[in-house]
């Protein structure tokens, strides 16, 4: 993040959505928020990186969005965070949760199960990996919510909703689905599930076959299908 001039601070960010949320980095929250984050840098190790913060954003613009997963926060141990929500880079083991959506690709499209547990290929094609909070403290699940970040993504989530259409929303577990009041459902289609945790992921995670359905609901609009296939 860097400060541009007295009345904004813009991060590196891809063009459509530093557009369509210029507002936002000139508010007085998103100020507290940068200056939060950077103190938290300054005293603790967090994640992502500083350069993945936006890596939802700066993988899938504004214009190319079809589908949105949302998660919660970044994963907290050392070097699994990549600013991909679930995601991890290609040199560290699947975590439980993404282990379960592997398993559930397996069982829904017939997919084998990857070695990596990298999703970037899946937000080349317009799925969009949001995280509701952008950083976290390492080790500290949680550290960073109700800093700003909650405020910044909810209004990602409604830009989304205003700017596109037909976009498949997949909102997996209690957290993801209380944010369903941001989105128009006359002009989007949303998919729930319980989250793939471990601790939930056997009361309906596996089995809701949400891979399959957002390809129907995109081919029934005459969109492109999304190819699942890390490999």
């Amino acid at each position: 993040m860097t400060t541009n001039d007295s009345t904004s601070v813009a991060p590196k960010i891809e063009e459509s959505w530093k557009f369509a949320l210029a507002d936002e980095f000139r508010s007085d929250y998103f100020k507290n928020l940068v200056t939060f984050v950077k103190e938290e840098t300054r005293k603790h190790l967090i994640y992502p990186p500083g350069k993945d913060i936006f890596s939802a954003f700066n993988h899938t613009p504004l214009t190319a969005v079809r589908v949105v997963l949302l998660g919660q926060d970044p994963y907290h141990g050392s070097g699994q965070a990549h600013g991909l929500c679930f995601s991890v880079p290609d040199s560290v083991p699947p975590p439980p949760s993404l282990k379960n959506i592997f398993k559930e690709l397996h069982q829904d499209v017939g997919i084998e199960i990857p070695k990596s547990g990298n999703l970037t290929k899946w937000t080349e094609q317009g799925v969009m990996l949001l995280n509701a909070t952008l950083t976290v403290r390492a080790h500290e699940a949680g550290s960073h919510q109700g800093h700003g970040w909650e405020q910044f993504t909810d209004q990602v989530i409604r830009t989304i909703s205003d700017l596109r259409a037909g976009v498949v929303f997949l909102l997996w577990g209690k957290y993801a689905q209380n944010k369903i009041s941001l989105i128009d459902t006359n002009k989007h289609f949303v998919l729930t599930a319980p989250h793939p945790s471990p601790l939930s992921a056997h009361r309906g995670f596996l089995g809701c076959k949400h891979f399959s359905k957002t390809n129907q609901i995109l081919r029934e609009n005459g969109l492109p299908e999304i190819d699942w296939n890390l490999s």
